[in-house]
């Protein structure tokens, strides 16, 4: 993933998104006068390469889930671009017609954060791995019926389940289902909204190797949306930490949590718990970044009512969000 230039050598863009805005307005009083608006996008840019795992961490209410949606198009954005690359051909989904959205949704696949309602509890697995096959209209009665016996083997899961409906299986059996499910149109590209974040910790291990052999095997690109850290760690190539709808700072998985620079990333990193009595929480750090407001954040990083700052390149593909206007705070960031 690049700021301003394309994929690294060797690789090629998948995802191209371009200053992504979606804001909702804040309505009060009998006649819903509009008065203000959440800012849940804004301004957003990334670039997203073949074959790999971009991570969007952080707190609840930042924008994550909103920004995958508005990817897909589920929401429609406000202002931005969203270019996909379509087995070389570069599709602007924002303003797709609708032949060529039927084409995009092929290529891009959901999973979601809960297993539990997610599957309708009124079908079959077998209806439920049919359901994508039957929308987009591919293959035959018996082409659909192998597809969803090789699935539920893909998936680890035993094809004599397929009779079964969801309530008859476990958190982790319902969300490799859904994972089989998001797989039966041979995806390029899988948004992934907290999979694992319902799940105990042992089968959160599970489907997390289940991902990654899958997109060994499958040649998958992910964009992994999560807020535990020790998740992305494990899954992750690049890591885009966000708060409240703007990407303060994007680097590779070793470099962000090697050298984390922005405080909402120090605030966050934290923030996480590990099992050793020694190594206690450090709760002032984590109120310097996450618990304080943006306006608050030492210099350069804070936010003015004029400016956010932008993402500034600090080296080895480190990107931080500050003010650019002293150019010594720059090179002491």
């Amino acid at each position: 993933m690049k700021a301003t230039a394309g994929a690294a050598p060797g690789k090629s863009v998948l995802l191209d998104v371009r200053g992504l805005k979606k804001y909702f307005p804040i309505r009060r009083g009998l006649l819903q006068k509009t008065i203000g608006y959440v800012k849940a996008v804004d301004d957003v840019t990334f670039f997203l390469n073949q074959g790999e795992t971009l991570s969007l961490v952080g707190e609840s209410g930042c924008g994550k889930t909103t920004l995958s949606k508005v990817i897909m198009r589920a929401l429609e954005p406000d202002n931005g671009q969203v270019l996909y690359n379509d087995r070389g051909k570069m599709i602007d989904v924002v303003s797709a017609d609708p032949h060529t959205m039927m084409r995009f949704r092929r290529r891009v696949q959901y999973i979601f954060q809960d297993p539990f309602g997610s599957l309708s509890p009124r079908m079959t697995v077998f209806d439920i791995l049919r359901e994508p096959l039957v929308i987009h209209e591919v293959g035959d009665a018996d082409y659909r019926a192998d597809m969803a016996k090789e699935l539920m083997r893909l998936v680890g899961l035993d094809p004599r389940f397929l009779n079964r409906y969801p309530h008859s299986f476990s958190g982790g059996q319902r969300q490799r289902i859904g994972i089989a499910r998001a797989l039966a149109l041979k995806p390029d590209l899988v948004l992934c909204d907290e999979p694992v974040s319902a799940l105990d910790v042992s089968i959160q291990a599970q489907i997390l190797n289940l991902l990654k052999d899958l997109q060994a095997e499958l040649g998958l690109t992910y964009l992994f949306i999560s807020h535990n850290l020790a998740v992305v760690d494990y899954i992750a190539d690049e890591i885009a930490v966000m708060c409240r709808g703007r990407i303060v700072e994007i680097a590779p998985r070793e470099v962000l949590f090697k050298n984390p620079l922005h405080p909402y990333t120090l605030g966050l990193l934290a923030a996480v718990p590990y099992a050793d009595l020694q190594r206690k929480l450090d709760l002032n750090a984590v109120l310097e970044g996450a618990a304080r407001s943006p306006q608050e954040w030492r210099s350069p990083y804070g936010w003015t009512a004029e400016s956010a700052g932008e993402l500034v390149d600090v080296g080895d593909g480190h990107r931080v969000r500050m003010q650019t206007g002293n150019q010594d705070q720059r090179l002491s960031a």
